[in-house]
């Protein structure tokens, strides 16, 4: 895409000299997805943002370059994200590619989305209540989880056995399907830069329980003598750690879960496949997570 045709998509939008005008100057990142299916929403966002900052520079990028060179040329302008959760998602992965998290508070208007996650964090579900958020909440650092692959997770790891997991022809995002529209190719454009599509099982693999070894900082939690149900991890807000949850295989009465707090969480064992912030990956034989403490700012309501 030539530089032009991104410089064409970003414009600015200044306040008028008869307006009470702040220092804040904005960046604001529309998700293609969030224009087609919510335009309305994405309107008031934009009038919302225009009239309380400084000056505006909407940017309407078209595919995960663009929006990631949008975030990269942002200048000393403040980003606020304009879509659903997976668009928080691109904007704080990108940025942490960039190493440019520990200089960035980001700020999220949901649209286009269920906004599971946006909830989780504490950012309001209105169009409004969120627009005003991005423009007098206050910064609070958050932990993110960073994978061995430098993979970011905002909200939580969720590993299925493999009775749970979703086939391959309903997970993820298929790339043989046929889009009709072509902002719907862009969504999974998009989509696929942050998972890769599980393969189809094998015809001989038996679903059944997972036999998987889990470690905390090292300390062995279960070992693959022991099948599990399920493993979540989970960010303790601002603690500096991750909330690790092992259900063990319940055989006759309900086996209690394991449940430990760590800066550094490993899972491996025979290939299995996990959902992170409801994306899924693998499979993979091990992977390892480590909390990035305050690692990333998310601009929320100063009640929150």
């Amino acid at each position: 895409m030539a530089q032009g045709a991104l410089a064409q998509r970003c414009y600015p939008r200044k306040r008028g000299r008869t307006e009470v005008a702040t220092s804040d100057q904005l960046l604001v990142v529309i998700d293609p997805l969030a224009r087609h299916t919510d335009s309305e929403s994405v309107r008031i966002a934009k009038d919302v943002l225009s009239a309380g900052a400084a000056s505006t520079k909407v940017c309407l990028p078209e595919d995960p370059e663009e929006f990631a060179r949008a975030l990269r040329r942002r200048g000393s302008r403040r980003p606020v994200v304009v879509g659903d959760d997976l668009a928080l998602l691109r904007a704080v992965s990108s940025l942490h590619r960039q190493r440019e998290l520990a200089a960035c508070a980001l700020s999220l208007v949901p649209v286009g989305g269920a906004g599971v996650l946006a909830r989780s964090l504490g950012v309001p579900t209105s169009t409004v209540a969120a627009a005003r958020a991005a423009l007098d909440g206050a910064e609070r650092r958050l932990d993110l989880l960073v994978d061995d692959s430098d993979g970011v997770v905002l909200g939580a790891v969720g590993i299925p056995s493999v009775a749970s997991e979703p086939s391959s022809e309903s997970a993820g995002v298929d790339e043989e399907a046929p889009a009709p529209h072509s902002w719907l190719r862009t969504c999974q454009s998009f989509v696929r830069t942050l998972a890769t599509r599980p393969p189809r099982l094998a015809s001989g693999a038996v679903p059944g329980p997972s036999r998987l070894r889990v470690e905390v900082d090292g300390v062995t939690l279960v070992d693959l003598d022991q099948p599990v149900e399920a493993v979540s991890v989970v960010p303790v807000g601002d603690k500096g750690g991750a909330a690790v949850e092992v259900r063990p295989l319940s055989v006759g009465a309900a086996a209690v879960p394991l449940r430990a707090v760590g800066r550094r969480v490993s899972v491996s064992g025979p290939s299995f496949r996990y959902h992170a912030d409801s994306v899924a990956t693998g499979p993979v034989r091990t992977r390892t997570w480590t909390v990035w403490e305050g690692a990333w700012g998310l601009t929320l309501p100063t009640s929150a």
